[in-house]
């Protein structure tokens, strides 16, 4: 095939290029398609055949900008909150008043701007109930386009966390009855949560899939459920890892409404709730939903709304034909060879769908779920545990296993437990070390599999398994010993389990720990991920009293290089909370030993940030002033020695001559108070009774 003629040289060169640059920009400058493409994103393009025509967004209206001075203003004022630097409390409170003042009218304009948005994410994080209820009316009417804006929609989802915790206040303590003609502050949360949610409703379809707007539709469900809002189940779902938490100075623990525990709703939010499940997934067949399955933005939200059908509405909802349960697997019962099964097994291997798979697998009915796994599970368990994304969704499973499955899973998976360790698979151990310890399961068939060597070399095994071999200083300089690896870290978390697990699991990483030499414990120590394995062995009261005496034994002679790192100074802490005498076996010398080399390096660990914090720890203060009230307390004799009294210190002896003196000076002037008043009462006497004789003699006359 002949080629192309080009003229040659560099002009022409620069020609052609400049010809290709022009031709580019021509076909950036393209028309924004109104269906399907959103700043020059083709959706279609992306998603192929999974794509769902949705229902496109009203217009977002325009809100205004603040000006110069307001933006200066505001600033200023996001700065003085963020510092909080206020001399009590009333002050920080006059101060909100006067910013909410100055922002009066101008709160739309606030929560869409990029550079003020934070203030009032901290605006609400301070405010009282009226004022969050003033933001509310504010806001009313506007929620349809806030929620999918970058910033603004952060501004919602705050608002909606911090106002979650005054619907159970107001069930408690009931306020009056009011309409929604009623002003801000009579009428209750609950009212302006359910205007929220009327006025989302018919949007929800298009909502779902929207990057800012799913994730305020999410933290609603919470609410409206009275789930927690901060729970590590739920946290991933409500925000990704790059969220930015907006706080402020704070000598306590920082406000916030999310709270841990469930909370108490009323009767009108489950019916919203329902509402709002059925409007975001009613229209939708099966195959809409299994593409929504596979979808980044609608699958965390997908996730939730299955979870709250299965668990408010209890397992029975997964038969009703028109549950997001029943229609992603129609078939009764979803065994091999059917559509269900063809989606469930298509999902195992995906990324983002397999995410809603852990979900099916942990909240389906037990009868659901005994066919899912002998059906899907079952004879591919091996497979499944070899690949980074099923193995996840096989985790699941294996927690729901009784015993019996649980020891035939065993028999599958230990001839492979080498291979698995070398694809760094270690959360399907860990899970499989937990199970056994759980259902009672023997596991020295999983011992043997871990440790093909029976014992011999038992510290490079344990090096090998925590990637603790030593870096030479040019490895130590391109990658700090700080940096993460979630390698190490689950592996870390492997060798946590099975130190408590019983014998003969446990010596896996017991005699590995005792087979240690000095510096290989520091550098374990100072580890960022195996530091964790030696505080959980040094507190950890199913390993042997004997072999946590021999390590504190080794730690003892490095205790200085342990006290002023800043990793490897907790490893003190452990040591300080697993040498306990009324927890633990260890003789109280064990603490008095290190506390001596504590002390004779105060000024070098007063002079560190870690050693400071090692000091504390160990109260070395009371140590080296009280030292008797110090052994006391090392020794565990805080309640055996309740009649027997401490002696006292030279300053609690001054204190009490002083309160005896202070005593006896008070009694003597009560004492001469007292010869006063009988002295005027017998001057008094003596005059009465020259009075009665004078009387008498003037009577016989």
């Amino acid at each position: 095939m002949s080629k192309e003629r080009k003229k040659r040289g560099r002009r022409e060169e620069k020609k052609r290029k400049r010809e290709e640059e022009e031709e580019n920009v021509t076909l950036a400058k393209r028309p924004k398609s109104t269906e399907g493409e959103v700043d020059g994103y083709d959706e279609q393009a992306k998603f192929g055949n999974d794509y769902l025509p949705l229902s496109g967004p009203p217009e977002t209206p325009f809100y205004g900008m603040l000006d110069e001075e307001e933006q200066e203003y505001f600033k200023r004022a996001d700065t003085m909150l963020e510092l909080n630097q206020f001399s009590d409390p009333e002050e920080r409170a006059l101060f909100l008043a006067n910013v909410y003042k100055e922002a009066n009218g101008k709160e739309l304009k606030i929560a869409n701007s990029q550079s003020c948005s934070r203030l009032m994410e901290r605006l609400i994080l301070l405010s009282t109930a009226d004022q969050l209820k003033a933001l509310f009316r504010k806001f009313e009417g506007h929620f349809i386009h806030l929620v999918q804006h970058r910033f603004a929609s952060h501004c919602c989802e705050t608002l909606f966390v911090q106002a979650a915790p005054l619907i159970s206040q107001e069930i408690t303590a009931p306020s009056k009855e009011s309409s929604n003609d009623q002003p801000a502050e009579t009428l209750s949360i609950e009212q302006l949560f359910l205007g929220t949610a009327g006025e989302l409703e018919g949007n929800l379809g298009f909502l779902m899939v929207d990057r800012f707007a799913s994730h305020t539709l999410r933290v609603l469900l919470l609410v409206f459920s009275g789930l927690p809002l901060v729970d590590q189940h739920t946290t991933s779902l409500l925000q990704s890892k790059k969220k930015e938490h907006i706080t402020f100075a704070s000598k306590g623990p920082p406000k916030t409404g999310a709270s841990r525990q469930s909370r108490t709703v009323p009767e009108s939010f489950r019916a919203a709730l329902g509402q709002m499940m059925q409007g975001m997934v009613g229209g939708l067949d099966t195959t809409n939903l299994r593409a929504l399955a596979a979808h980044p933005v609608a699958n965390p939200l997908l996730q939730l709304v299955l979870d709250l059908e299965l668990s408010q509405s209890g397992k029975s909802k997964a038969k009703d034909p028109d549950s997001l349960f029943k229609r992603l697997l129609p078939d009764d019962p979803p065994e091999e060879g059917t559509e269900s099964a063809s989606f469930f097994n298509g999902m195992l291997y995906d990324p983002i769908g397999s995410r809603l798979l852990e979900v099916i697998v942990t909240n389906s009915p037990g009868k659901i779920f005994k066919v899912l796994y002998r059906s899907l599970f079952r004879d591919r368990l091996a497979d499944l545990a070899k690949n980074e994304t099923a193995s996840y969704v096989l985790v699941k499973a294996l927690e729901r296993l009784n015993k019996e499955d649980l020891e035939d899973t065993l028999k599958q998976l230990c001839p492979m437990m080498q291979s698995l360790l070398e694809r760094s698979r270690t959360s399907v151990i860990t899970c499989l070390v937990d199970r056994c310890r759980v259902r009672e399961v023997d596991n020295t068939a999983l011992y043997e599999a871990l440790d093909p060597t029976q014992g011999k070399d038992a510290a490079e095994n344990l090096k090998k398994l925590l990637c603790l071999f030593p870096a030479n200083e040019t490895e130590t300089k391109q990658k700090p010993s700080g940096s993460q690896d979630p390698n190490k870290a689950y592996a870390s978390l492997l060798a946590q389990s099975i130190l408590e697990a019983s014998t003969p699991l446990q010596s896996l990483v017991t005699e590995g720990i005792l087979a240690m030499d000095e510096p290989t414990l520091l550098h374990m120590a100072k580890d960022r991920n195996a530091t964790h394995v030696l505080q959980k062995f040094l507190t950890c009261t199913s390993v042997a009293a004997l072999s946590r005496r021999s390590i504190m034994h080794n730690i003892t002679n490095i205790v200085m290089d342990l006290a002023l790192d800043a990793v490897a100074s907790h490893v003190l802490d452990a040591f300080w909370e697993g040498s306990d005498p009324e927890s633990s076996e260890i003789k109280p010398f064990v603490r008095e030993r290190l506390a001596e080399t504590l002390l004779s390096n105060e000024k070098t660990l007063r002079d560190s940030v870690p050693g400071r914090a090692v000091w504390r720890t160990w109260k070395m203060d009371m140590y080296k002033t009280r030292r008797y009230d110090w052994k006391v307390g090392a020794k565990g004799q805080q309640g055996q020695q309740k009649n027997q009294q401490p002696p006292k210190t030279s300053l609690e002896l001054a204190r009490e001559r002083h309160a005896a003196a202070t005593q006896s000076h008070a009694a003597r002037k009560e004492k001469e108070k007292k010869k006063k008043g009988k002295a005027a009462a017998s001057v008094l006497t003596g005059a009465n009774a020259r009075a009665v004789v004078e009387l008498v003699a003037a009577s016989q006359g």
